[in-house]
């Protein structure tokens, strides 16, 4: 009786343990909990337009629960890692017990408990498998025919890279406002019901493989035409897709690899490539901002290792993108119309995601044959539309100059450098005065003479005769012919001496030193003069100019002839190049 009762004991505990370990087997991905019955069936709601395996259980002490199952344990922890990774589910979910459920409310009467396993609705993949780049060939698309269980099926299989892409390409296509975060919450879905509805399919908002793939052929259409090619470049030492339909190879110029336009597409890719280091880098910053195919306006950033270039006017847009690594300089700029900003943007994104640098460099020798004081490695450098001669007038840099020089410019420059303001024009008078963006240090001052001028006495001007070649003022020198204009006018002065045009605006001088006038252009009479005849506006009408403008002329009692090295110093000194701009 006794080892009945023991066998009996024993097969009773044996029954309980296994049906425990079975119990064990069956397990939950809890994700949510809510006080109250109404929010809880809310939340599941939600949480089923996004997952499968939803379920409500009621948890005891008015608290409702939300989990996923039942699974495996195995597959429980697989679905709990995915959806964590994948921001589907909050980050304190964890797997629970059947044992802690109730009675359950979601989906309406419902009760799986006792229902045994569901397959996972997710698979382990790795995320290192290929993926084809877009911009070099679509994936072949599947037969439309999948249902909303395999599609959300295959959906689960993408790595996260291609969930992000997909965001990307459904907010290329307009519908999706959201961050990009490879998270598919309802914003996502809602996007991709839109999509679906745009193209006449079922709104499901879970696309299947085939409609994924019929959205990358739309999102690539805008590739089509410019022969995305991948470029190894061993000379450079870099290897990169090119739009080989639009530019080709032309030549290397030190530290940049041509590629010109060959087509109706006005465009230009650059590779640069070059040893340095940091200041060769912000030197090379610097440089390029000067070129032609950097206009001013646009982003500048720089940083200890790499710097971004974007230049924007009404014809073009050009974007520069360099890296300095291990001794090496390397990157790229692409210039591009404007108006065309789509395809400019898609482009230089698989441009840059598919640079890759290589050992070599570009050595200093590339260089052609052709050398021009306005080309910098085969570039032209940006230049001004006109520049003329100035002078400052006070210590903080204000300039007077020829009004002739600040019509209709995007912008002005003292010295090409230093942006200015125009404060004052008289255009009766043909001059105007300036103002320096920040307060700069002449070296000299006009200072008017007090003296009267002697007819046939020595004058001399100070100008920028080459409009800025030579990099500094030249000297003229010549006779003061009379103290009044052809006309009469008594607030001109006629000068024999063989000038430029790039010496108006410049500062007549007497042999003292004091400034007796503003040398005019050419263009003053309106009609043919004799070689060498100029005029100056007199110095009492730069007084008034300079009263008007609410500034003090300075002064000097210059009748006694000074040494003409010290007379070009001062000449030099005060005599600024003023430049107008296009932008």
């Amino acid at each position: 009786m006794f080892f009945r009762t023991v066998a009996v004991a024993w097969a009773i505990t044996l029954t309980w343990c296994c049906a425990a370990l079975a119990q064990e087997d069956v397990v939950w991905v809890q994700i949510e909990a809510q006080p109250n019955l109404t929010d809880a069936t809310e939340r599941a709601r939600i949480y089923a337009g996004d997952l499968p395996d939803v379920n409500g259980f009621a948890l005891g002490g008015g608290w409702y629960g939300i989990s996923l199952g039942p699974y495996t344990r195995d597959d429980a922890e697989q679905v709990l890692r995915v959806y964590r990774a994948e921001r589907v589910i909050p980050p304190d979910s964890y797997i629970a017990l059947g044992s802690t459920f109730r009675q359950q409310f979601w989906p309406v009467g419902a009760n799986v408990l006792d229902r045994g396993v569901v397959n996972a609705p997710v698979a382990s993949v790795p995320d290192a498998t290929p993926v084809a780049d877009p911009a070099v060939s679509a994936p072949a698309p599947t037969p439309p025919d999948e249902t909303r269980a395999e599609a959300q099926r295959n959906e689960r299989l993408l790595p996260p890279s291609e969930r992000e892409k997909l965001q990307v390409m459904l907010k290329w296509a307009g519908v999706y406002p959201g961050i990009i975060d490879g998270a598919f919450g309802r914003g996502t879905r809602a996007s991709m019901s839109t999509w679906q509805a745009q193209k006449g399919f079922e709104a499901t908002g879970i696309l299947t493989t085939a409609q994924r793939a019929v959205l990358l052929q739309d999102y690539n259409a805008v590739l089509n035409g410019l022969g995305l090619t991948t470029v190894r470049d061993d000379t450079a030492g870099i290897e990169m897709m090119l739009p080989l339909d639009i530019v080709a190879f032309e030549k290397y110029e030190y530290p940049f690899a041509h590629y010109t336009a060959k087509g109706d597409v006005d465009a230009t890719v650059l590779l640069i490539s070059q040893e340095g280091d940091q200041s060769t880098l912000f030197g090379l910053y610097d440089i390029m901002q000067t070129l032609d195919i950097v206009p001013l306006d646009g982003a500048r950033d720089r940083s200890d290792s790499t710097f971004v270039l974007v230049g924007e006017d009404a014809t073009r847009i050009s974007e520069t993108r360099v890296t300095l690594e291990d001794g090496q300089i390397k990157g790229f700029t692409l210039v591009w119309p404007a108006g065309d900003e789509e395809r400019r943007s898609r482009l230089i994104s698989e441009m840059d995601k598919s640079f890759e640098r290589l050992a070599a460099v570009i050595p200093p020798s590339a260089t052609s044959e052709q050398q021009a004081i306005d080309l910098v490695s085969g570039l032209e450098i940006r230049k001004p539309r006109m520049s003329r001669s100035g002078f400052f007038v006070d210590q903080r840099g204000t300039v007077l100059t020829t009004s002739e020089v600040i019509g209709s410019c995007g912008r002005v420059t003292l010295d090409s450098e230093t942006e200015a303001e125009v404060t004052l024009v008289d255009a009766a008078r043909g001059v105007a005065v300036l103002k320096p963006s920040a307060e700069l240090a002449p070296l000299a001052i006009a200072r008017f003479s007090d003296a009267t001028p002697r007819l046939q006495s020595e004058v001399a001007t100070s100008g920028y005769s080459f409009e800025g070649v030579l990099g500094a003022p030249s000297m003229t020198f010549g006779t003061l012919s009379d103290v009044r204009g052809l006309g009469g006018e008594t607030d001109m002065l006629r000068i024999d001496m063989g000038t430029l045009p790039g010496d108006a605006g410049g500062p007549v001088l007497d042999a003292g030193g004091g400034v007796l006038g503003m040398l005019l252009p050419d263009t003053q009479s309106g009609r043919a003069l004799p070689k060498g005849v100029q005029f100056a506006l007199d110095r009492t009408a730069l007084q008034a100019v300079l009263e008007q403008a609410g500034l003090a002329a300075a002064g000097t009692d210059s009748g006694t002839p000074i040494d003409p090295i010290d007379l070009t110093g001062e000449a030099t000194g005060m005599t600024v190049l003023v430049s107008c701009w296009d932008q």
